[in-house]
């Protein structure tokens, strides 16, 4: 995509706005609630759209956490997530960098240039585990 001369419509500003006031990863389903509120006739074609533009074009993440659905994150900088398997609840984890051992094996694997990395850590929350 050619994000240069992509043209950054109001819609888009305002779907990045809704994305960047939370930090619970939603969907293109949860975030477009947040939108209407905006913007009364927004489609939800156009914010599954402008959210492809956004993750295509670096100005969010697209996340693939293993619930068939795809969920978003205004943060960009590297880090990892948690999902809780009871609740959904996806949290943020600060980046470590990979272990050399790694690294160095993706590196002998031959001419590979890694431009991403997506870890997530599954388990029980603090809440859902006090829930028992």
């Amino acid at each position: 995509m050619d994000c240069e001369n992509t043209r950054n419509t109001y819609q888009r500003k305002v779907v990045l706005e809704e994305l960047k006031k939370t930090t619970a990863h939603p969907t293109a389903d949860e975030l477009y609630e947040a939108v209407r509120k905006r913007l009364p006739n927004i489609s939800l074609g156009t914010v599954y759209r402008n959210l492809e533009i956004l993750s295509a074009c670096g100005q969010a993440l697209k996340l693939d956490l293993g619930e068939g659905k795809k969920r978003f994150d205004a943060t960009t900088k590297p880090h990892y997530h948690l999902r809780c398997i009871k609740c959904g609840k996806v949290i943020d984890v600060p980046y470590v960098p990979l272990d050399k051992e790694i690294e160095n094996h993706v590196k002998g694997m031959g001419n590979f240039k890694i431009t991403s990395v997506q870890v997530h850590f599954e388990g029980i929350c603090e809440e859902c585990l006090k829930k028992k």
